[in-house]
């Protein structure tokens, strides 16, 4: 098993490595991943949207082959890195942001922060509507279960990956070599610690950035697109519900025996409600 991540671009920014990928012409579509992981969670789809779209897939601060802040990494610190990366892309106008878990915080984030980069929201199996939260990341507030978790293991990878999809038959060796090599970052568990402080506790997900994070997102009125896996082991489908109270205006789906990540369970659903969504 080769412990390398796939070929992808990079720009620098602020100084600092950055593994993106890049492809396609058109209106901009931005792809951002979920808490210890990679762009990599996007590649079907993007390649699948860069047909006629230019696309924007980044690895997060800290995360893949992106070096880390030099501060620590919160919300708005992410956000705020994806900004700083699309003006080195040269996209300085309204995208299209999606992200999964995570990254939709992130994409949340970024369009309350600078509402002029975002044409749309697609949010999927989104981080920031709800409490509940799988207990491997509870854990992971706990600084000594963290640091026996967070060590790269061939069984742990694969427990992880395991609990992403409904499916096993994606839970490839190619993903978990990706996985490992993630892992083995020497910065990987500190950035871990930090995003799992800032966000939670071994008691879940806190309510206070979520509540704010979503009365700015709702002002905004922007189009937005809520996908859920039924089968989230991750970020329960129950979540779905609560984000349809607080975003009432948006386009919703759920994905019957759909896992955490619908972008690879349901590629080709996802890319047509996407395109629904922006015609």
């Amino acid at each position: 098993m080769t412990l390398a991540l796939p070929p992808a671009d990079e720009r620098t920014v602020d100084g600092r490595r950055t593994r993106c990928r890049i492809s396609g012409g058109g209106s901009p579509v931005v792809l951002l991943h979920g808490i210890g992981r990679t762009l990599d969670d996007f590649t079907a789809l993007h390649t699948a949207l860069a047909r006629d779209h230019l696309v924007l897939a980044v690895d997060l601060p800290g995360h893949g082959g992106s070096a880390p802040l030099d501060g620590p990494h919160t919300l708005p610190a992410l956000a705020a890195a994806v900004a700083r990366f699309l003006d080195v892309a040269g996209v300085t106008g309204p995208a299209h942001l999606v992200g999964n878990s995570l990254g939709g915080a992130v994409a949340m984030r970024l369009a309350a922060d600078a509402p002029h980069r975002a044409a749309s929201l697609a949010l999927l199996n989104s981080a920031g509507f709800g409490r509940e939260v799988t207990v491997a990341l509870r854990l992971l507030a706990v600084r000594p279960l963290a640091r026996l978790l967070l060590r790269p293991h061939p069984g742990i990878a694969r427990r992880t990956e395991r609990a992403i999809f409904h499916d096993p038959a994606h839970v490839t060796d190619e993903r978990i070599a990706v996985a490992l090599a993630v892992a083995g970052q020497p910065h990987a568990a500190r950035v871990m610690r930090e995003l799992v402080r800032d966000l939670g506790t071994w008691r879940g997900v806190r309510p206070q950035w979520r509540a704010d994070l979503l009365d700015a997102v709702a002002a905004l009125d922007l189009p937005t697109l809520l996908v859920w896996g039924e089968r989230d082991l991750v970020l329960p489908a129950a979540h779905l519900v609560y984000a349809r109270t607080r975003l009432p205006h948006a386009h919703s789906h759920l994905f019957r025996d759909t896992g955490h990540m619908p972008q690879i369970e349901r590629t080709v659903e996802v890319e047509a409600l996407l395109r629904e969504l922006w015609a």
